[in-house]
């Protein structure tokens, strides 16, 4: 049984496994916090432990949602850039990439001495978010992040752990 809590990672390793992931140049700068709003939807990511206690949170706005997925998917960015300025949420295309864009993220929690993240729950944007995992979104330490991916846009993305 590992005691170690989960960390933060840093904004260059959210860079690199992003890059590596979606086969660009990924731009990750210090962003602002991403909180849900009504008339700004997010995707939050629900990270646990092998207890199933939820020990990460991965909180997409809808542009880092859209872009990350249409670029790891192949998409055209044309119809992910619909997505955000029109539609307002994701295509369940868009969203299936994203449950793996979310998935392979996980990595970046199960570091030596912490215990082992695996993805639970993903809550696209546009989804209905749990009162309970919006609870969490503040009583958190987190990172935010500014993500561009080239030929996309750019989106906001955060971290946030116990």
């Amino acid at each position: 049984m590992t005691t170690g809590t989960v960390q933060l990672p840093a904004a260059k390793d959210v860079r690199d496994m992003l890059a590596g992931l979606v086969g660009k140049p990924v731009t990750v700068s210090p962003g602002a916090p991403v909180t849900p709003t009504p008339d700004k939807p997010v995707s939050v990511a629900v990270y646990v432990d092998p207890g199933m206690a939820v020990n990460a949170l991965c909180v997409m706005d809808l542009a880092a949602s859209a872009y990350t997925a249409g670029a790891l998917a192949l998409l055209p960015p044309g119809g992910c850039q619909d997505a955000v300025e029109e539609d307002g949420e994701l295509t369940p295309l868009l969203a299936e990439a994203l449950h793996e864009v979310v998935n392979v993220l996980s990595a970046l929690f199960n570091v030596p001495g912490a215990p082992h993240s695996k993805l639970h729950a993903l809550h696209a944007a546009g989804d209905d978010l749990p009162g309970d995992v919006a609870g969490m979104l503040a009583a958190f330490n987190r990172i935010d992040l500014s993500v561009e991916v080239p030929g996309y846009g750019t989106g906001a993305l955060s971290f946030v752990v116990p």
